[in-house]
């Protein structure tokens, strides 16, 4: 009995030693491999649950010396990158197998399903910005009642993306009881919560997750089947064929393909915009010269009434440096992430100078802040009576100034840069230029302690946006 004791203890001893001698053998076939591809980088934990919130990567990027920041043009030149098996799979309920979860055969598929969908000729069509920015502007009363101005514009960017892509509003502004639109929101909520819990995510109650999840695709499933249908008894083009849906239908039959791309562009089409529109209207709040000057060019360009084309749009530069400002300041995604999906090298940021290469195994997740970056004040000329201090709000900047490559990148760069940039900054330029037209000064409402931001997957106000918008008439 007691040898029988000592035997199990010897073989758990052994399998222990096993184990040890497996894992040093390991880190040292890594550290070998890392040498050889080039040296260390710096490393950022992310094993503690909740770390992942909007302070916490802001203290890891400041906290970093300058040899120790990689140059974010590096981050594109990895032999071959992306988000990673782990995205896929903490995104995969979500998102499925669209265009933001995946890699390589599959992520090209992707892009090339959707690219055409995002030509020019597609966002020059404005009907749909017109229809929900009327009523958009039903919910402003002109008379400077106090408003939540951010709130609208969730609402608003959720109504123009599905009449968009399905053809059919889901009219979260004129109805407040919108199940999909608070379905919606239950996902984006948990899902955030599920990637800050890090290893702890299998802990976070999923019941109203799911149930979010099927209230959507109860909503999007009949589209699809009548797109496809249509599709099949070749009346596409009597029955309406024109909208994103029927177009994406036509190069695939899978229904779980294009459901997932529908979300995957809903994800990107509602948050990103309504984030913009916010931040801009935030600080437009603040600088009433600046609005003031906005207007006199918009006024100038087309009037008060007229709605503006794609061309008018392009040929409003102060209405481009207002939109470029705000994307400086606030990035859609303050920190991004990618992953080389093989060991390959950044040819700079290691060393205490930070110009040697570094050494970048298969599935290493490599972070960067768009925020940091773009707020950088070594990346700028020195603030003067002609260029404003970095973290201040001057459209006037991009007058005379232009920022290098990689310098500014709001919406990514490289392979993967969003396909959407176009659309969004026409709906964003669009939606300005009809409240601008019909306002002539906003009154901020928002004090000390309301311009906090959160990243719940994309940058937002923590506090909403309140404003007060006063017509030409209420004078």
């Amino acid at each position: 009995m007691i040898s029988d004791y000592f035997t199990a203890k010897s073989a758990f001893a052994l399998f222990a030693a096993a184990l040890v001698i497996y894992y040093l053998a390991r880190r040292l076939q890594e550290h070998r491999s890392i040498q050889q591809l080039g040296g260390y980088a710096p490393h950022a934990g992310g094993w503690l649950p909740f770390n992942r919130d909007l302070e916490f990567w802001e203290w890891v990027f400041a906290s970093c010396k300058p040899g120790e920041v990689v140059d974010t043009a590096e981050i594109r030149l990895a032999a071959t990158q992306g988000k990673g098996q782990n995205f896929s799979r903490d995104w995969q309920e979500f998102l499925g197998h669209g265009i933001f979860a995946t890699d390589g055969e599959e992520w090209a598929k992707s892009r090339q399903l959707l690219r055409p969908q995002f030509v020019k000729t597609r966002v020059r069509d404005l009907d749909i910005f017109e229809k929900h920015v009327q009523q958009l502007l039903l919910l402003l009363d002109g008379q400077g009642k106090e408003v939540d101005i951010s709130e609208l514009f969730y609402g608003f960017t959720l109504d123009a993306a599905t009449e968009y892509l399905l053809g059919r509003s889901v009219d979260s502004l004129g109805n407040a009881d919108s199940q999909f639109a608070q379905a919606f929101g239950d996902v984006l909520r948990t899902q955030n919560i599920r990637l800050r819990a890090g290893p702890l995510q299998h802990l976070v109650p999923l019941r109203n997750f799911r149930k979010g999840l099927r209230v959507m695709d109860s909503f999007i499933e009949p589209f699809i089947r009548d797109a496809l249908g249509e599709l099949d008894d070749k009346c596409s083009k009597s029955t309406g064929g024109s909208t994103w849906l029927h177009s994406v239908a036509e190069f695939t039959r899978d229904r779980q393909v294009i459901r997932d791309q529908i979300v995957n562009i809903l994800l990107a089409g509602r948050d990103t915009t309504a984030g913009t529109l916010s931040f801009l209207f935030k600080e437009l709040s603040s600088h009433p010269k600046v609005y003031s000057k906005l207007r006199q060019e918009i006024l100038e360009e087309i009037g008060t009434q007229k709605a503006p084309t794609y061309e008018d749009l392009k040929t409003m530069p102060y209405l481009q440096h207002c939109i470029n400002e705000t994307l400086r300041i606030y990035p859609v995604l303050p920190f991004n992430m990618r992953v080389p999906l093989k060991n390959t090298t950044l040819p700079r940021g290691g060393g205490p100078d930070g110009l040697s290469p570094i050494g970048v195994m298969k599935e290493t997740v490599v972070g960067w802040s768009t925020m940091s970056l773009q707020r950088n004040p070594a990346r700028y000329p020195a603030a003067s009576a002609s260029f404003a201090p970095v973290m201040e709000f001057s459209p006037e900047r991009w007058e005379k100034w232009t920022p290098r490559p990689w310098q500014y990148i709001p919406f990514n760069g490289g392979p993967r840069i969003c396909i959407g940039q176009q659309f969004a900054l026409t709906e964003i330029g669009y939606t300005v230029v009809r409240i601008v037209q019909r306002f002539d000064r906003l009154e901020k409402y928002w004090g000390v302690g309301d311009d906090k931001v959160r990243s719940e997957i994309v940058l937002s106000p923590a506090h909403g946006v309140k404003i007060g918008l006063f017509s030409a008439q209420s004078k």
